[in-house]
């Protein structure tokens, strides 16, 4: 049994280090001497699907993670960033290997779903809200590492990792953590999820200069780990789960149902709120897949056809191209719309934006019935709230680290400059697998093969 360090770079594509030669140096050091493919990605093409189907072999129509977020039709709400890994199906990589050699061991450093999982040590961000402000906070197992690690390290940077200052700090952080948890612990099997480059590449684009700045500085965040493992015998893989691509605009999904009658809101006060439970139909939009869940099959025809005339929409699947796609779960829409490549979907369904929900002008990853990478832009011309300025100034006083009191977000989907979801259309945009190991790789390797690859890493040929 050999340790395999395995290192989640974010949007890391061929076609980036391509357009920046020289910029990630150890990284393209490890795909000339080692081995590497490019990852025949899954749709969605999102983070936790795509985490989902790597550890666990499977496509999301068995592991059910079947976008970031989704409808629980039970409660009639839509919830996303959900981390108890209870929520994916199936045996993951750490199971199996278990199971073939009782002392193996595995950390989780800050992939998702990492709560409550069969990993031997887990540490993954946890806000917590404490009235109106937010502070960062740590779940770990074993539940003494996270004071640990504060002692250590420091507070997890929480807003370092998403929102407008959103940069290599967080990334930094993560590594560091490995580091101890390396140290404390010595697992056979260390996952490490570094985000960097994904904030630059939807702000700014993958054709922006700037992202050669970001591609050496996570490169150099990798080469100290890679470099550790090395010293103790252990073998390094490098992957991501997607690849960004240039996007000029975005489709208002959910105000394409509205207009259409399907989608129903509740006016309160001065806001107007998404009915879920009430709508024909309505959309979890995520990056530049949408979940289409509608009430009465006698719409879903209809449905379909309203979206599939609406401009910026590529495709929308039904029953049999759900299956041939591999997201017929029963947490899927009764549709799935695709963006066109240069699109994506906001989850917006209010048509004036004074009446937006309250959430709408703030970071709020949990509240918003769909992803909003807005979040990582501030408008400094929305209206101030002094109530939630007052508390999070009195809870800095108290010593907690609270999110920058301005956290407005804008409207302007025209911001976002690179999205992901929808499959690439050209290999050397998609994501990739990389390792220092000798290991043999197809030129494509399917993302459900990642998980086998990692007990061959582990254990040899003779799994």
């Amino acid at each position: 049994m050999k340790p395999v360090l395995v290192l989640n770079v974010v949007g890391l594509t061929r076609s980036l280090l391509a357009k920046f030669p020289g910029r990630a140096k150890h990284i393209e050091a490890l795909l000339k001497g080692g081995a590497a493919a490019n990852l025949t990605a899954v749709l969605p093409a999102v983070t936790t699907t795509s985490q989902a189907t790597m550890l666990t072999g499977t496509l999301p129509r068995e592991h059910g993670i079947v976008a970031n977020g989704w409808y629980f039709r039970e409660l009639a709400e839509v919830h996303f960033w959900k981390q108890s890994n209870r929520l994916v199906h199936g045996e993951k990589v750490w199971d199996a290997a278990h199971a073939r050699d009782p002392k193996f061991t595995s950390a989780q450093i800050c992939w998702w779903y990492n709560m409550y999982s069969d990993n031997d040590v887990a540490v993954t961000m946890r806000p917590y809200e404490p009235g109106d402000g937010v502070v960062s906070l740590l779940y770990t197992k074993p539940p003494e590492l996270a004071l640990e690690l504060d002692a250590e390290l420091g507070r997890f940077p929480l807003f370092d990792f998403w929102g407008p200052r959103a940069g290599i700090a967080s990334s930094e952080w993560i590594a560091r953590c490995a580091d101890s948890v390396e140290r404390r612990f010595k697992p056979t099997l260390s996952l490490v999820y570094l985000p960097h480059l994904d904030y630059n590449l939807q702000r700014l684009g993958p054709d922006d200069p700037a992202i050669g700045d970001d591609l050496a500085a996570v490169d150099a965040v990798a080469a100290r780990l890679i470099d550790a493992a090395r010293a103790r015998g252990a073998e390094s893989v490098v992957l991501s789960e997607y690849g960004l691509t240039k996007v000029s605009g975005a489709v208002d999904i959910n105000r394409v149902l509205r207009r259409a009658g399907y989608l129903k809101v509740q006016r309160q006060l001065d806001w107007e709120l998404l009915d879920c439970g009430a709508s024909r139909a309505f959309a979890v939009a995520d990056h530049q897949v949408a979940h289409v869940y509608v009430a009465d099959p006698a719409d879903v025809a209809q449905v379909k056809e309203a979206l599939e005339k609406t401009p910026g929409i590529e495709r929308v699947l039904a029953a049999d191209a759900k299956r041939e796609a591999g997201v017929d779960h029963p947490r899927a829409g009764e549709l799935v719309a695709i963006s066109a490549p240069d699109r994506w979907f906001t989850y917006y369904f209010w048509e004036d934006d004074a009446k937006a929900p309250p959430y709408a002008r703030v970071i709020d990853i949990h509240a918003k019935p769909g992803y909003d990478p807005l979040e990582l832009f501030m408008d400094p011309t929305a209206p101030l709230k002094v109530p939630r300025m007052m508390l999070r100034l009195g809870l800095r006083a108290l010593g907690f680290n609270v999110g920058p009191i301005m956290n407005f977000v804008p409207f302007d989907a025209k911001l976002i400059k690179g999205s992901h979801g929808r499959l690439t259309e050209k290999d050397d945009e998609g994501p990739l697998f990389a390792t220092t190991a000798k290991l043999a790789l197809p030129e494509r390797l399917p993302m459900t093969g990642v998980k086998a690859k990692l007990l061959e890493l582990l254990f040899g040929n003779g799994i």
